[in-house]
């Protein structure tokens, strides 16, 4: 789908469209990498990277959108923001903490062969290759397991509140989704002995697929959909549609829908422009609210819910 608001011409959005997703994240790998082979420190590295590869998106966004309505501000960009703190600190704080578990947990599982066992002699593209596949095996359930167990989707349905998809929303969970999701993948690649330079290109990487994921941008990769879990099967997960939002569960790579059959693709239709939750009405659009909601979850459920202006920050949970 090319939208018709798009800036740049069709030849131009084409090459947008295929092009996009590889190079703008391999260009922020590559000068990660040049970076940390120069001895810089691997967190200046990754927000160096990082950035440039953030605004290419929002650039593309504007030049050539997926849908010209989702570059519209549907009231949720503050929302969004506050969002993008808040999981920002939550991952900060967190991960110290979760590193600490891994070696303990290491150590009690594996003894004297605890965080020996990382092939750190390999070049630090395939040391990510390597961390992806297994990281993504625990955010794989992670995910699936906040669809299909309810005490877990009160925590994971705020990220599917979003009305539209663009490349806030990539930060738009709560925050103990973030923990279980960090948990997931940091505990056992801490535990296996991935070093620092191989923890911040994952998260690198992370970052950069994710903003793609939920990007208005048409963005096409072909075969490569066998491979990360990028837009065009992201979308779908975004559903109102049950049988089609529980589906596509890959963070970063597709290929453990591939093996446990979850992946969802279908050629015969474009994916939905209406998204959002289906059958919880009453879920909260304001920041404080959407943050207190698995407190409130019974009432959301029973079709009550916060309410507040729309730019307005808590709410009360009342009858609607």
């Amino acid at each position: 789908m090319y939208d018709d608001a798009m800036r740049l011409g069709p030849t131009s959005t084409r090459l947008v469209a295929n092009l996009a997703f590889p190079v703008v994240t391999g260009a922020a790998l590559v000068l990660a990498i040049g970076l940390m082979n120069r001895g810089i420190d691997p967190i200046v590295a990754f927000v160096s990277a990082q950035i440039p590869a953030f605004l290419a998106v929002i650039g593309l966004e504007r030049l050539a959108p997926y849908h010209s309505d989702w570059n519209r501000n549907h009231q949720d960009i503050s929302v969004d923001v506050r969002h993008l703190i808040t999981v920002t600190l939550t991952g900060a704080f967190a991960e110290p903490v979760l590193r600490w578990i891994a070696v303990m947990l290491a150590t009690w599982l594996l003894g004297d062969f605890a965080l020996g066992v990382w092939p750190s002699g390999w070049p630090l593209v395939l040391q990510l290759a390597l961390a992806l596949v297994i990281g993504e095996l625990g955010q794989y359930w992670a995910h699936r397991l906040g669809h299909e167990v309810d005490w877990l989707w009160r925590f994971h349905a705020l990220h599917h509140s979003a009305p539209r998809l663009y490349w806030l929303n990539a930060a738009r969970f709560h925050p103990v989704d973030i923990l279980i999701g960090n948990a997931a993948y940091l505990i056992p690649l801490v535990a296996l002995g991935a070093g620092r330079d191989v923890l911040a290109l994952w998260i690198l990487f992370a970052a950069i697929h994710g903003v793609f994921q939920h990007c208005n941008v048409p963005v096409r990769i072909g075969p490569l959909n066998w491979i990360f879990s990028m837009a065009e099967l992201h979308r779908w997960h975004h559903s109102r549609l049950v049988d089609e939002s529980n589906t596509n569960y890959g963070q970063n790579l597709i290929v453990w829908d591939v093996v446990f059959g979850t992946r969802f693709l279908p050629a015969d239709r474009q994916p939905p422009l209406d998204i959002g939750l289906a059958g919880l009405p009453a879920f909260p659009t304001t920041f404080l609210a959407q943050e207190l909601s698995p407190l409130h979850w019974n009432e959301i459920k029973a079709g009550r819910g916060a309410v507040a202006g729309p730019l307005g920050d808590a709410g009360d949970f009342t009858e609607v």
